[in-house]
């Protein structure tokens, strides 16, 4: 799953208390067994490390299919706090996200919109008629999410919050706003609006004929 190349020190220190000639030989067993002809990867030693590779006969399939995949969605710190907001309060309003994030969010918004990790989900019945926004089902792919259910509580989000940024951080963030669960029956618990990261959503489709500007 690593990026560069992993270690035999590092897989060592994942699997804690194993040994290292198991774990080599178990490695070296592995990459033997990834040779074999019905496999189209390879595990391959590259710079002190291991990797997983795709063979070289298979070069022209490969290049062709990455050409085809849609380029990598990368989001600001701003975008992606906004997702936050709209996963956890989602359907919700411009100035609803607005009052939570303390910013005006509108330029964001339209990113999301681009990128559709969001879409529209008809107006409010206030006045003003403010448009709703709600998180697609291109987020669901986007983060690997079957659907809402995969979402985490606003206790274990805010669990992990801190494992994520530090207990410190996390708390000198404190003043920076907070999400509260729109669902009057769930938990009342606090996290920061100005510290998260998407994840999870729900699946919807864009509403027929909603203008989707902010």
């Amino acid at each position: 799953m690593a990026p560069e190349p992993v270690t035999l020190d590092a897989i060592l220190k994942s699997l804690d208390g194993e040994e290292r000639e198991r774990v080599k030989t178990k490695l070296h067993e592995l990459i033997a067994d990834f040779e074999r002809p019905e496999h189209g990867m390879e595990i391959r030693a590259i710079a002190g490390g291991y990797k997983f590779s795709s063979k070289p006969e298979h070069h022209d399939v490969v290049r062709k299919f990455v050409k085809s995949l849609k380029p990598l969605v990368r989001l600001s710190k701003p975008a992606l706090e906004t997702l936050a907001v709209i996963a956890y309060r989602q359907p919700v309003t411009l100035p609803e996200i607005d009052q939570i994030r303390g910013v005006d969010c509108g330029g964001v918004i339209h990113t999301l919109l681009e990128k559709k990790l969001v879409v529209t989900a008809g107006r409010k019945n206030v006045v003003g008629r403010p448009i709703l926004y709600r998180t697609s089902r291109d987020f669901l792919v986007h983060f690997g999410l079957k659907d809402v259910g995969d979402l985490p509580s606003l206790r274990e989000f805010e669990e992990m919050a801190r494992q994520a940024l530090g207990s410190d951080l996390f708390a000198a963030d404190e003043q920076a706003g907070r999400l509260q669960p729109s669902d009057p029956g769930e938990q009342q618990t606090d996290v920061e609006a100005e510290a998260t990261e998407p994840t999870a959503s729900l699946e919807s489709d864009v509403v027929p004929n909603e203008d989707p500007k902010t």
